[in-house]
């Protein structure tokens, strides 16, 4: 079951109209530049509104407080995370597990280390939220994309997918959050990267032996 998101930081409304997206859009960048370059402390609507060029009349239109804000802006990451995995798994039905799994590692891996200072600035805004509803919802729609994949794989002998995708999931995400916590860069992240996909093949053909 995908969890509801509490309603204090859910938004007040949803653009409708392509000029209140642009809107949004904006107030949701000048709010991740915000996060990159002074931290969840130092935030404010006021300070959001400005560097976004809108008011604060408009940005409380749509968003209550700070919290409601930086609930939206995770929401949104979460679901262009969720689309490129699908995508990729869409892409990749049919082949063989190994490179699927790859083709996984690779998505996931190069859509969180693309803005690092962004994935980090996200990770910490949420440390002391309610987040259950985004991890829920994330998770659901991607672990329905991955098991649909391997459920593909053209070397499939019949192992349960939905077992695979919970073990190379909580894998390739943990090992991902880990990195970044311990501040991998360079060379030690792309080392790390090809480690992971190493270890993923080798748990594929064993568990399929």
């Amino acid at each position: 079951m995908i969890s509801s998101a509490p309603q204090a930081l859910k938004p007040r409304k949803r653009p409708q109209q392509r000029r209140a997206s642009a809107t949004v859009d904006a107030i949701f960048e000048a709010t991740i530049q915000l996060l990159v370059k002074d931290g969840l402390s130092q935030l404010t609507t006021t300070r959001v509104a400005e560097r976004a060029g809108v008011s604060v009349g408009t940005m409380y239109q749509y968003f209550p407080h700070k919290q409601a804000l930086i609930y939206a802006v995770n929401e949104r990451y979460l679901d262009r995370l969720a689309e490129r995995v699908e995508a990729t798994c869409r892409e990749w039905q049919g082949n063989p597990a190994g490179d699927m799994v790859e083709a996984l590692i690779d998505t996931y891996w190069h859509t969180k280390t693309e803005k690092p200072d962004v994935t980090r600035a996200l990770y910490r805004s949420v440390v002391e939220m309610d987040n259950e509803a985004l991890i829920s919802a994330f998770a659901v729609r991607t672990d329905a994309a991955i098991t649909a994949m391997l459920a593909s794989a053209s070397d499939n002998d019949g192992s349960d997918a939905r077992s695979n995708t919970r073990t190379l999931v909580t894998v390739i995400f943990g090992a991902v959050r880990n990195s970044f916590e311990r501040g991998h860069s360079g060379e030690v992240a792309e080392d790390l990267r090809r480690q992971l996909v190493i270890m993923c093949r080798a748990y594929l053909d064993r568990h399929g032996r």
